[in-house]
């Protein structure tokens, strides 16, 4: 005798769910157009990064080709890592007319919750080939210690 376990049955397709995610994504089309600037896609987070650490520091590097330095502000609150700034539209976008526009421009802002303390005094944040990467040292109470046993 076989037995069917209710894991192994089809999944209910709700047959409404597609209209319900295309009309979400014309409601987000026709609001990113009324407003006029072409905001970054929601599909993916910006501006892209990699968080990793060692024993001393916490390292963040950012993807931010076409940024200034001087169009970012970076700020710290608690254990809240805050990046903003916008890209600049080129000079020459109102003689063009593009056959297709994949570079977004304008405004964004990313928050990244930090996974240890940190000591703010010591952030350093550096800009190269639109590469950002922010250097922050972990507060003395979090930084692992060794502990000599001593022997009686």
């Amino acid at each position: 005798m076989a037995v069917i376990r209710f894991t192994e049955r089809p999944r209910f397709r709700n047959p409404w769910s597609e209209f319900e995610r295309m009309r979400r994504g014309f409601d987000e089309f026709s609001r990113n157009f009324l407003s006029g600037e072409a905001p970054f896609s929601s599909a993916t987070v910006y501006p892209p990064l990699n968080m990793y650490e060692d024993a001393e520091k916490l390292i963040i590097k950012a993807e931010l080709p076409g940024v200034a330095a001087s169009d970012m502000d970076i700020s710290l609150e608690g254990d809240t890592l805050t990046l903003q700034g916008k890209r600049e539209p080129r000079h020459d976008d109102d003689k063009v007319s593009y056959h297709r526009r994949e570079i977004a421009r304008g405004s964004f802002s990313r928050a990244i919750s930090l996974p240890t303390k940190i000591d703010p005094e010591s952030i350093v944040a550096k800009l190269a080939n639109g590469i950002l990467t922010i250097t922050l040292a972990k507060a003395a109470e979090v930084k692992p210690r060794k502990i000599t046993v001593v022997t009686e």
